[in-house]
């Protein structure tokens, strides 16, 4: 899977993560994860042949449970529907848990401009509107 020029530019950060797996003996499986603007890619191998998961910043709710101990990092991305993943990253490449919480308030605050711009541009186009909303405040 070749990832194209404009993924390829919004890359945040690339490299190998642990993920737990969510089988009854929970293993710990390296992926390669690369990290986007708008997405954490998740794949089962480092030349990203296998198809990957796609993780969408708009489904994560939060970055959580950030703990160090010896030489991992632990941290857990919970989604909007309130599901769990664990992730372990080495204590040389703590700096993970830290770029997906940065990208996701990035994307985040995209979000709520985006969504300010279109709720200024239909107050525009309807004045109506905005006139009795104002008319009712104290």
């Amino acid at each position: 899977m070749k990832m194209s020029a404009v993924e390829l530019s919004q890359v945040l950060k690339e490299g190998e993560l642990e993920k737990r797996s969510d089988n009854l003996l929970q293993f710990w499986k390296k992926k390669t994860c690369v990290l986007t603007m708008d997405s954490l890619n998740i794949y089962a191998d480092s030349q990203k042949k296998s198809r990957g998961k796609e993780l969408k910043l708009q489904s994560i709710k939060k970055v959580d449970c950030v703990e160090r101990t010896g030489k991992f990092v632990y941290f857990t991305i919970v989604t909007t529907d309130n599901k769990e993943i664990d992730f372990r990253c080495t204590d040389e490449d703590t700096c993970w848990n830290a770029v997906i919480t940065m990208a996701l308030i990035d994307f985040q605050n995209r979000k709520a401009i985006q969504d300010f711009k279109s709720r200024q541009e239909t107050e525009i186009a309807s004045p109506g509107q905005h006139e009795r909303r104002m008319a009712r405040s104290p």
